[in-house]
């Protein structure tokens, strides 16, 4: 089921402080259940140009309607979300 553009704003706003903490990422699940959300270093996944950059994270959407995933920049056919931490800064 692809998101929608409220659905895309609310994970933003969700997410926009980038926090990983397990309260951010359970609240996430609670409110878009069945939707994926996998967490990473943003230099896991540096070739690819992130849907939004958020604060302390960067949020890509990902396409998994087929067998292999696949970062997508269209919401229409993202079916769960990738929030990439940035590094901390001293």
């Amino acid at each position: 089921m692809p998101f929608s553009a409220s659905e895309i704003d609310r994970i933003e706003a969700l997410l926009s402080g980038g926090d990983t903490e397990p309260g951010v990422l359970t609240a996430f699940r609670v409110s878009f259940p069945g939707r994926s959300l996998t967490r990473c270093q943003a230099s896991d996944i540096s070739e690819e140009l992130p849907f939004r950059r958020l604060p302390k994270a960067d949020l890509y959407l990902v396409d998994g309607r087929n067998h292999c995933w696949r970062i997508t920049a269209d919401p229409a056919s993202a079916t769960g979300v990738i929030l990439a931490a940035h590094p901390e800064r001293s």
